[in-house]
């Protein structure tokens, strides 16, 4: 199990790490959206400040879970981004979840996983 968790960590820390980069720099290809209302609302973020700074978290978050630096405060900052990208897909752009759900499943497995560390939270 502790294998798994280390590949799951290193897969989404580095899927983050290209995908916040992206954000910055542009070097995939955009998205093709199927609904015109999920191209209007991703166009009107990419135009602002708004995805640059969820770059930027998701950059950092995969950097943390990459070298394995605070896990628990990375997981945790990168739950909101990961219900708003499941939201999005599920709603606007259901043909792309996949990638989406991705982020979503693992976040939240791995949570699960450090569940211990966050007791006090709650």
């Amino acid at each position: 199990m502790k294998k798994l968790i280390l590949a799951l960590k290193i897969l989404l820390g580095v899927m983050l790490i290209i995908f916040g980069s992206n954000k910055f720099i542009g070097f995939l290809p955009d998205f093709e959206f199927a609904n015109p209302e999920a191209g209007i609302l991703f166009g009107a973020l990419a135009n602002s400040y708004i995805l640059k700074t969820v770059g930027l978290i998701e950059v950092i978050v995969g950097l943390l879970l990459v070298t394995n630096k605070a896990v628990p405060f990375a997981l945790i900052l990168m739950a909101p981004i990961s219900v708003n990208i499941i939201l999005f897909h599920g709603t606007l752009d259901p043909a792309n979840i996949g990638p989406g759900a991705f982020v979503f499943i693992v976040n939240t497995f791995l949570i699960y996983k450090h569940w211990t560390k966050y007791k006090t939270l709650f």
